[in-house]
């Protein structure tokens, strides 16, 4: 579907919402975050986008809990506190700060945007939202649309792939980190998710 397409139905859909939360998910690398900010720009200034990845608990963490190999995976996610984030979204209580994760940090960088209270439409885009295992199960609901990117496993590593080398990691790392990490999220994701209102 294209985006002024998808657009038009968000509009449709939300004629008669103060504030409609729209999910979009999705595997690793596959265009979560570019469609998120093509909704967001052609939707206007009464629309702002929630990353899940804000929520990623901070490499020293995972390094305690010996989980930094698995980062990226469900248990690396502070869910609770990104759960009360979306619900005090959906509530529109005014002017709430949210974290972003920096790609070129690693790390998240708090109260790094702001929903306001006139915000109409809230894009929130990440791997897990449609999880139907707990605690992720407990997000659906807090949302009145749900998007799903369907792309094949194969497109994903390709993308994966060129994600890696364009972050300055080799062929070998590139492949090994896929294989003992993105790659059985992607499989986490795509066996247990929920159905979406649309899939793409």
């Amino acid at each position: 579907m294209e985006v002024s397409a998808l657009t038009a139905l968000l509009k449709r859909k939300a004629s008669r919402n103060k504030r409609f939360m729209i999910g979009i998910a999705g595997a690793p690398a596959s265009g979560k975050s570019t469609l998120a900010e093509q909704l967001r720009e052609a939707l206007g200034e009464n629309a702002v986008v929630v990353p899940m990845d804000g929520f990623h608990f901070d490499d020293a963490i995972l390094n305690a809990r010996g989980h930094r190999t698995r980062k990226g995976a469900p248990h690396t996610y502070d869910v609770a506190g990104f759960e009360v984030l979306l619900k005090r979204i959906k509530a529109r209580e005014p002017d709430i700060a949210i974290p972003v994760f920096d790609r070129s940090l690693e790390l998240s960088r708090n109260a790094a945007d702001i929903v306001s209270k006139e915000a109409k439409f809230i894009l929130v885009e990440g791997n897990y939202l449609l999880l139907k295992s707990a605690p992720w199960n407990r997000l659906k609901p807090l949302f009145n649309f749900t998007l799903y990117i369907d792309l094949p496993e194969a497109e994903l590593i390709r993308r994966l792939t060129q994600r890696w080398h364009e972050h300055g990691f080799d062929e070998t790392y590139a492949k090994n980190w896929i294989a003992s990490n993105d790659l059985p999220n992607i499989r986490v994701i795509q066996a247990g998710r929920a159905n979406a209102d649309l899939v793409v």
